[in-house]
């Protein structure tokens, strides 16, 4: 049966068609995976943004890669999962529920831990799921069913399984060690959580007196409140300044306590004055000199970043304040010798946003290096994971070799509590650095375990601390599969084949799943790992939401729609992992780059329309695959293939920016710009029957390969386009989505008749260019000549002089003859395209006219030419200056000889 009346409302309104669309995949459940369903699987687990987060410009980008990718595999046919989740982001939870707190006068101590856990479960509820329902206006195919979270009680047991296994390997243990403590969060944060930043300070040098008055010696420093804990001064051994005093001792000022002077390769005797005071407890380097010497550990700080009791008369002081005072003590009382100017780089908390401490404390660690050294393993033997782009193989591996034991120890409430339990009996009720604890998947395995030990009477309590969200993170891509269960979805999915992710957390989230997947499942998490850029702002520049120069996706998207912003930031992409920059007017709230793909929408959308008014009613399945003979649906069937073969291969190489460009330049270009007005003549009701329905199959075909072309890159106009055109019924669970990506008939690919359309089109434009220059109006038909000695491009002008006439409104071609006075003539390639003026244009108007331009162009000539002249300019002027204005005054000397040739040949 034929429709009647099959057609696309006149415009495009994205909103209420991404909003139908989005609902209609989710309510019919079309993303869910099978795993019953055989075949190569393609999975990819989502990067979990946190549970307080917003939807950013890097999420927009991320996700718009990964969706892109996913929709294309699952038309690929393969068995295809993207699993979505949220993290619970242990320390951002944390800090949102204590602002609260603190605005009821309250803090987390007045609750107790079970009603604060009551309420970080219920803010999760109440807002912690927004930024779901921003990735859910993206329109990605997750498959929601399947959606996870960190904590909840899968995740949970695969956390505490993955715990109880690392310490019964002797993998995990608990230990004083240096850590990076946070007095913002008061948490120990790791090595990945730290954000060396470059800051302007200052280098203090102070005396410390020999104790047998000898003399004394001169330490510098850029923190000199720790030195109030300090145990020693060290000097390099082979240092011929300071070696004979190796083994005396120095009065430390203010504390009066006795150090010793001790001799350590460590020492840069080029720093500072060679020697370096040695504060154990609040420097790692200290900390590792400190052992070696037996040096004793004296922690001078709070938790808070306030000075204790060790601090003497600077106890209670914060950090920064008592770093001042300590100075003008030591100034006062004569040990100060000078102050520089100093910059260094400072670690700072990424979370709290302050500088850490070092700081001593038992906490609980991963011994790292048999994990690190297995995926070190895995990438020299076997290239797992495999990077694109490639050169992200070193950084992580280099990380990997780099990497020290993991704190996983975080001094909060909200996150996986950890699963030791002490038996506070043993040490009067507290949990000490002594107390006897085991490890246990419940407490009431703790429990057994610790009566065996203590008797009935034993008291035990759980490890006030959770795990590092890394922890879980690490976990993610099997976890979320059912891990440690071996569940259907494991054994078919895992390991997933591609991890989309930004370098920046590749030590963070990469390394970490790495390390666990291959200890824990003896395989890599991933197959590959695409690492993308940076969505820059307007003046090329990191985006950030702190200094204001964040541009927020959700604005676009309600300006411009969802598929103009993800294809955009698809487009953009040249080359993989490369940044890319978003034009952006902060006066507006608009851009250039989104519009210009909301325009791209727009142009498919009216090509559609044109496509489906001109078919009779029919489908493309009605209508049946072309069988041509006309040139240029010979033309555009190979353009097509070429398209379909290039897509392909870019999107399977992760080429995901190359793949848009190329379907852009494909769709507006060679389809709607060309095909559409060559076959326009053959879609009259009167023209011969057999033509005009093979250009009716030809455009239904190629329209619907574009639609699947299209689909992974801008998915809800093609849908409402591909539902409309393919005539499905209101209760049909038909999606352009689940339909077969097109293959390329590489024997209908012809380059040749390719490059002999670029000659046709190419003539086509000339002639419009010709009869724009002299001012034909449109409505006029015109004689043209055309002259070559190539008789290869005779030949093919000939073939194509119909499509010439039709589409440049020539009447008269003529493919020889004299070169007439009063013509306009141009060249495209080697042939000389003349248009005579006589009859269809004002000579005496024209010549006026380009009179006017050449006295303005060579205007501009003659002070392009002094300035270059001028040896004062071309030496001492910028030489992007310099080299603009020999451009400028090459183009301008070009046009003038233009504009000269068309006056001679009017004279």
């Amino acid at each position: 049966m034929i429709a009647s009346n099959i057609n696309l409302p006149s415009l495009y309104e994205p909103f209420s068609t991404e909003a139908k669309w989005q609902k209609f995949w989710e309510e019919n459940q079309l993303y869910k995976a099978d795993p019953n369903k055989g075949g190569e699987s393609y999975c990819i687990v989502i990067p979990p943004p946190n549970v307080t987060g917003s939807l950013h410009m890097g999420h927009a980008f991320e996700m718009s890669l990964i969706d892109t990718l996913v929709r294309y595999h699952r038309m690929k046919g393969r068995n295809t999962l993207w699993l979505p989740g949220t993290d619970h982001a242990s320390i951002a939870v944390q800090t949102i529920l204590e602002k609260q707190l603190k605005k009821e006068g309250k803090t987390r101590y007045d609750l107790g831990r079970e009603k604060f856990l009551e309420r970080a479960w219920l803010w999760k509820a109440e807002s912690g799921g927004a930024i779901v329902h921003q990735l859910r206006r993206l329109g990605v195919s997750v498959d929601w069913s399947r959606e996870r979270f960190t904590m909840d009680e899968g995740l949970s047991k695969a956390v505490l399984s993955a715990f109880v296994q690392l310490y019964e390997e002797g993998l995990i243990y608990r230990g004083e060690y240096l850590v990076n403590w946070c007095p913002a969060s008061q948490s120990a944060v790791s090595d990945v959580e730290v954000e060396n930043q470059e800051v302007n300070g200052n280098l203090w040098h102070f005396r410390y007196p020999l104790t047998d008055g000898s003399g004394d010696i001169e330490v510098a420093t850029t923190r000199p409140e720790t030195m109030l804990g300090d145990t020693g001064v060290a000097v390099n051994p082979n240092d011929d300044r300071y070696k004979h005093l190796i083994g005396k001792t120095v009065t430390l000022p203010i504390m009066n306590r006795e150090i010793p002077i001790i001799g350590d390769e460590f020492v840069d005797p080029s720093f500072g004055t060679g020697c370096v005071k040695v504060t154990p407890a609040h420097d790692l380097n200290d900390f590792e000199m400190g052992k070696r010497h037996n040096l004793p550990f004296i922690n001078i700080m709070n938790k808070n970043g306030t000075l204790n009791e060790n601090a003497g008369s600077f106890q209670g002081q914060d950090r920064f304040v008592a770093r001042k005072n300590v100075v003008a003590r030591l100034e006062d009382d004569g040990f100060l010798v000078k102050v520089e100017d100093y910059k260094h780089t400072v670690p700072y908390s990424d979370r709290g946003k302050v500088p850490i401490e070092p700081l001593l404390s038992t906490q609980w660690f991963v011994k790292i290096r048999p994990l690190a050294d297995n995926a070190l393993e895995f990438l020299d033997q076997k290239n797992s994971p495999e990077f694109v782009p490639q050169r992200w193989t070193k950084v992580y591996r280099d990380w990997l070799v780099k990497l020290k034991d993991w704190c996983i120890s975080r001094q909060l409430w909200w996150g996986h509590q950890i699963p030791a339990w002490y038996a506070v009996s043993e040490t009067r009720g507290e949990i000490t650095d002594n107390t006897p604890f085991v490890v246990a998947k419940s407490e009431a395995e703790a429990q057994e375990k610790l009566i065996a030990q203590f008797g009935e009477d034993v008291k035990i309590e759980q490890d006030p601390d959770v795990l590092d969200t890394w922890f879980s993170a690490g976990l993610w891509p099997f976890s979320t599969l059912g891990w440690p269960e071996q569940t259907q979805d494991l054994a078919t999915y895992y390991p997933t084949t591609t991890l989309v992710t930004g370098f920046d957390i590749i030590f963070f989230w990469v390394a970490r799943m790495t390390m666990m997947g291959g200890h824990f499942t003896g395989q890599m998490p991933f197959k590959d790992v695409y690492i993308h850029g940076l969505v820059l702002d307007e003046n090329g520049k990191k985006q950030s939401k702190s200094a204001g120069t964040g541009i927020d996706p959700l604005l676009l998207i309600d300006k411009y729609g969802t598929d103009a912003l993800r294809y955009t930031l698809v487009k953009e992409v040249a080359g993989a992992g490369q940044n890319i920059r978003l034009e952006y007017n902060r006066k507006t709230d608009e851009s250039s780059s989104v519009e210009a793909s909301r325009n791209f929408a727009n142009k498919l959308w009216n090509a559609a329309r044109f496509v489906m008014m001109n078919l009779d009613g029919q489908t493309p399945q009605q209508l049946g695959k072309p069988s041509v003979s006309e040139l240029s649906d010979c033309w555009i069937l190979s353009r097509y293939y070429q398209v379909v073969k290039q897509t392909n291969n870019y999107i399977d190489n992760y080429g995901l920016g190359e793949a848009a460009k190329g379907l852009y330049d494909f769709i507006w270009g060679d389809f709607c710009d060309w095909y559409i007005e060559l076959v326009k003549s053959r879609l009259q009701k009167d023209s011969e029957p057999t033509s005009r329905r093979t250009a009716q199959q030809t455009l239904a075909y190629v329209l619907e390969g574009i639609l699947k072309l299209l689909h992974p890159f801008m998915p809800h106009i093609t849908e409402e386009i591909w539902q409309t055109f393919t005539q499905q019924s209101e209760d049909s669970k038909q999606s352009l989505s689940l339909q077969s990506y097109p293959e390329a008939e590489t024997n209908l690919i012809d380059s040749t008749l390719e490059e002999q359309f670029e000659l046709l089109f190419g003539t086509i434009r000339t002639i419009r260019n010709l009869r724009a220059e002299a001012d034909v109006k449109p409505a006029i038909k015109v004689t043209v000549n055309l002259q070559t000695e190539s008789e290869k491009e005779r030949e093919i002008l000939t073939a194509g002089q119909s499509y010439i006439k039709d589409l440049a409104k020539v009447e008269n071609l003529v493919f020889a003859g004299e070169q007439n006075k009063e013509t306009f003539a141009d060249v495209v390639g080697t042939v000389q395209v003349l248009l005579p003026l006589a009859g269809v244009a004002d000579i005496n108007v024209l010549r006026a006219k380009i009179e006017k331009r050449l006295s303005k162009v060579e205007g501009e000539i003659k002070p392009l030419s002094n300035r270059l002249n001028n040896p004062n300019f071309v030496e001492q002027a910028r030489p992007d200056v310099v080299e603009g204005a020999r451009n400028a005054l090459a183009e301008a000397e070009k046009q003038a000889e233009i504009l000269r040739d068309r006056l001679r040949r009017l004279a």
